[in-house]
């Protein structure tokens, strides 16, 4: 996702949403930040996201406040943020990830929500379509079906022979099991076993590693949440098995 896209978006958001909104506070609009992470993992992303608001003529503290929430990695606290976001009245939720976008679009049906990136937001049922959302969710959509054979290949290069993978899965996350499926089929045809891990909490991780580390050639982590979260841990455990690993985020 591109940032200047994407506050573009939200500019352009703020700009059509009712004025009915708008009327609730004349003076300063209010933002509802909703980080799946923690605040210093992501500061760098919300340093960019205020520099761009600047831009735009938003300042935060003169005319938009910003509340920000950190879920880090907890997919429970979604929808506490969510629900705290609409006690607020706040003019507008950000958001970002599927979980937490879908908590948002449950709290309400009202409040516009942006999300700054959703892997599959029509089959996740976030918004209807991608060229007509409807309803009060619009954002950015980073989908990308046709990677899937890009990451294997990029593996295969990687890890010569390599004939057993292995994923690690967010259980609860919609996105989760649409990846590691589309993984699934793209390594199939070249005769290579993948192994899903799922993953419903941190305390997950070791266990998965000491159930695939002595058998899988190379691992794939899944760009969600609570693999963004625990990042370091999941690295420091894949050097030290000496497994190749692929993440499906730079970061």
């Amino acid at each position: 996702m591109r940032r200047r896209e994407f506050i573009t978006l939200l500019g352009g958001t703020a700009a059509t949403w009712p004025f009915a909104a708008r009327a609730q506070h004349p003076a300063m609009r209010v933002i509802g930040l909703m980080g799946s992470g923690r605040a210093a993992a992501q500061s760098q992303w919300t340093a960019a996201f205020v520099h761009h608001l600047n831009e735009l003529g938003w300042t935060e503290g003169r005319n938009v406040a910003i509340e920000y929430r950190w879920a880090e990695g907890r997919s429970e606290r979604f929808a506490e943020i969510a629900a705290e976001f609409v006690r607020l009245k706040v003019d507008l939720i950000l958001t970002h990830n599927t979980p937490p976008t879908l908590a948002a679009k449950q709290a309400t049906s009202t409040i516009p929500i942006v999300f700054a990136t959703a892997g599959d937001p029509v089959g996740s049922g976030i918004v209807a379509s991608l060229h007509r959302p409807g309803g009060n969710v619009t954002g950015l959509s980073s989908e990308t079906p046709d990677t899937a054979g890009k990451k294997i290949e990029l593996l295969r290069e990687l890890v010569p022979g390599l004939h057993q993978l292995a994923i690690l899965s967010d259980v609860g996350n919609p996105f989760s099991a649409t990846d590691a499926r589309k993984i699934g089929e793209a390594a199939r045809p070249l005769g290579l076993e993948v192994a899903t891990f799922e993953i419903r909490q941190a305390a997950d991780i070791d266990p998965a590693f000491e159930a695939f580390k002595a058998r899988a050639q190379a691992l794939y982590v899944e760009a969600v949440p609570i693999m963004f979260t625990n990042r370091v841990r999941i690295n420091s455990l894949a050097l030290a098995a000496r497994l190749p690993t692929l993440h499906g985020v730079r970061e």
